[in-house]
């Protein structure tokens, strides 16, 4: 499992769930929106605290940024 790649679609996944743009998502998660766009297509890791200040914006627990949706359906 490529971890970085699970996160970034997760997290693209979610914000668009919620109707976010990136900037939208930037602000409410106290991140600037290069950082997410980063995050999304994967050139960025990143550290603890953002993952947890990420969950927080997008309203879900932690855990969930790290569940391969991909594998859960084809499993």
């Amino acid at each position: 499992m490529d971890i970085i790649k699970v996160f970034a679609d997760n997290v693209k996944k979610y914000r668009l769930v919620l109707g976010l743009s990136q900037e939208a998502f930037a602000e409410k998660s106290g991140l600037h929106r290069t950082y997410i766009s980063a995050i999304e297509r994967q050139k960025r890791s990143i550290a603890l605290d953002n993952v947890q200040k990420i969950a927080d914006a997008l309203e879900i627990e932690t855990h969930l940024l790290f569940i391969d949706g991909e594998k859960t359906l084809n499993e």
